[in-house]
């Protein structure tokens, strides 16, 4: 029986690895899969802005296609439109292979309605559905999509990565061009490491209040 899952996370936890690897299992049995992004989402391995075709990249350098979502985005609509198409896998006949999985990233920046036309693909389609975002934005107020998928999503999914504090990250910081923490600021702010930082509860706590990130060892490592 298909579920809709929900994979949350803070920044820089593997969400996008964690899609993509899970796309690749069901195309290597033999299955289409769908990815979506945020339409605003361009962004390159390095978190880069870019003006490139959209898909979703993970900080190890892989990515995939994907189409765009924004907020007037009908799901079910979508997802029909996309499955009429051409698909990567056929069977014999050239016939598209079926699809397997409708992979969301970015899904804290769904809609309530598109919440539940997801749940209703999972329901009447039997397509299971993967969603992957963050809980809360860089002033810990909660995304609507995550509020929903919170409350709908069959299975709920932690992905855990840790503060330079050593202590579990579950809040994201923004930063602005001094590398200072931001307290005011629009909701959305596409970035990568040089936007946003993710840190302990406690830690962003001290940082909104005093607008310093408190912590000098914070910084990230190339790692080969």
């Amino acid at each position: 029986m298909a579920k809709l899952f929900f994979y949350y996370s803070t920044m820089n936890a593997g969400k996008s690895t964690n899609l993509l690897q899970a796309s690749y299992n069901y195309k290597e049995r033999g299955f289409n899969t769908i990815l979506f992004n945020y339409h605003a989402d361009n962004r390159d391995a390095d978190g880069n802005l870019t003006n490139k075709e959209l898909f979703v990249t993970s900080r190890l350098g892989i990515r995939e296609r994907a189409y765009p979502f924004n907020n007037e985005t009908n799901m079910i609509q979508a997802v029909q439109n996309i499955a009429a198409q051409d698909l990567p896998l056929k069977d014999q006949s050239g016939n598209n292979l079926p699809i397997g999985a409708i992979l969301i990233d970015e899904a804290q920046f769904l809609t309530a309605e598109q919440v539940k036309q997801l749940s209703d693909i999972v329901d009447y389609q039997n397509i299971p559905v993967l969603c992957y975002g963050i809980r809360t934005d860089f002033l810990g107020e909660p995304f609507t999509g995550s509020v929903w998928l919170l409350a709908w999503a069959d299975e709920i999914v932690e992905l855990k990565t840790i503060c330079a504090t050593g202590k579990k990250a579950t809040f994201v910081l923004r930063l602005d061009e001094n590398g200072k923490p931001q307290n005011s600021g629009e909701k959305v702010q596409i970035g990568g490491n040089n936007v946003y930082v993710a840190v302990s509860r406690k830690l962003h706590k001290q940082a909104l209040k005093t607008g310093e990130l408190g912590c000098a060892a914070y910084h990230t490592v190339e790692v080969e």
